[in-house]
């Protein structure tokens, strides 16, 4: 499915754990709403009631509860859930979502953290999703920086964040060279700047892609 087929707009957030791209996403959608525009925010794991419970099964308890096989079926399920009752039917109304994380997130924490299982994250997608985001925005962190936002935090989150510096490193490294490979939808942003430069920007490539309509 392109994104010919609907009548919004899909805007997707990556990045490493404590990248800003959770804040940068709420803020893109509040400015967009003032402007006029209708807009969804969600996110993933999650963004359904069924997702949601989906989400609680792979970010809480003993991490390695799940075989790698088994953790990617699971973010796949959560995800075509979110798709049929979130992002489709807002799209289809002619609404902005704007999703922190989607397929490129588990492209990376489950097909490379855990083996080399991209070409089955990928299929997986093909054949259950079958569409990307109009526009990824990357928020592009130093790995330590990132790591200890992340922890900082706290909550009972922390399913990735625990794997340390090593894998924010990787992670880094593959969002990148996922940048490169989807260049057409992919806009590197830079969040090591205050959160608010980082903001104009995140502003300014959105309107790029929004459709040229007025805004309601």
């Amino acid at each position: 499915m392109t994104a010919a087929h609907s009548a919004g707009c899909f805007i997707s957030f990556e990045g490493i754990d404590g990248s800003g791209k959770s804040t940068q996403a709420r803020m893109l959608a509040d400015r967009l709403r003032a402007e006029g525009r209708e807009v969804v925010l969600t996110r993933e794991p999650g963004g359904s009631p069924g997702a949601e419970e989906i989400r609680k099964l792979v970010l809480e308890g003993d991490p390695d509860r799940w075989s790698a096989h088994s953790e990617i079926l699971l973010f796949t399920a959560a995800r075509r859930d979110h798709l049929e009752r979130t992002i489709e039917p807002a799209l289809k109304a002619g609404k902005i979502v704007i999703c922190d994380r989607f397929a490129d997130s588990t492209r990376m924490y489950q097909g490379l953290s855990r083996g080399d299982l991209r070409a089955l994250v990928d299929e997986l997608h093909r054949l259950m999703i079958g569409r990307e985001p109009d526009l990824t925005l990357l928020i592009d962190m130093d790995p330590a920086k990132g790591l200890s936002r992340a922890l900082g935090r706290g909550g009972s989150e922390e399913r990735f964040e625990g794997f340390g510096e090593g894998l924010q490193a990787q992670m880094r490294a593959g969002f990148l060279a996922l940048a490169k490979e989807y260049a057409a939808r992919f806009t590197t942003i830079d969040g090591t700047r205050s959160i608010e430069a980082v903001a104009r920007d995140v502003h300014a490539a959105a309107l790029a892609h929004l459709p040229q309509v007025a805004a309601r």
